[in-house]
């Protein structure tokens, strides 16, 4: 567990597809964003937090991601993208991995909320090469482990349930 002050700038980077999978997988709910963010920010010095969310062309999105922005958050799309033979994608890593490097050096702590495995170089790059403190936020059953040990501070939103999330 790391130190946390009111003197630290963090930066809040989430990435809606991993949690909106989870919570909707693990406990039939969707995560209170507003909540979230105090609940990560704790009093220190927010520099940004960013949703990053796939547009999928649909109506309630954009009911969402007004209420994302409403929550603190700068929303970032991008389109789900539909291949020949119907296959569909759509993630942000690279643009959060991205965001993270770029924002590592003007911050104290990256809080990255995803339990994706994907992000352990990042991670390592912005502790070793930045010096970078970084948090991870996310549920803890669908976390990569890695990722949770690599982490300078875990946040298991498992443990706060209440707070973080209602049912759909």
């Amino acid at each position: 567990m790391i130190v946390k002050n009111i003197d630290q700038r963090v930066a809040v980077l989430v990435d809606v597809q991993n949690l909106y999978y989870s919570g909707k997988n693990l406990y039939n709910s969707r995560v209170n964003y507003k909540n979230l963010l105090h609940q990560v920010v704790q009093d220190r010095i927010l520099v940004r937090a960013i949703a990053y969310v796939i547009n999928a062309d649909d109506t309630k999105e954009n009911v969402f991601f007004n209420a994302l922005h409403e929550a603190g958050f700068e929303v970032k799309e991008k389109p789900l993208q539909t291949f020949y033979g119907g296959a569909k994608k759509g993630d942000w890593d690279l643009g959060i991995a991205m965001d993270a490097i770029r924002l590592g050096n003007k911050v104290d702590s990256i809080i990255l909320v995803t339990g994706d495995g994907d992000f352990k170089p990042v991670v390592n790059y912005l502790q070793q090469a930045l010096g970078c403190l970084v948090e991870i936020v996310a549920f803890k059953r669908t976390a990569n482990k890695e990722l949770i040990e690599l982490s300078d501070d875990f946040t298991n939103i498992e443990e706060h349930q209440r707070k973080l999330l209602f049912k759909i």
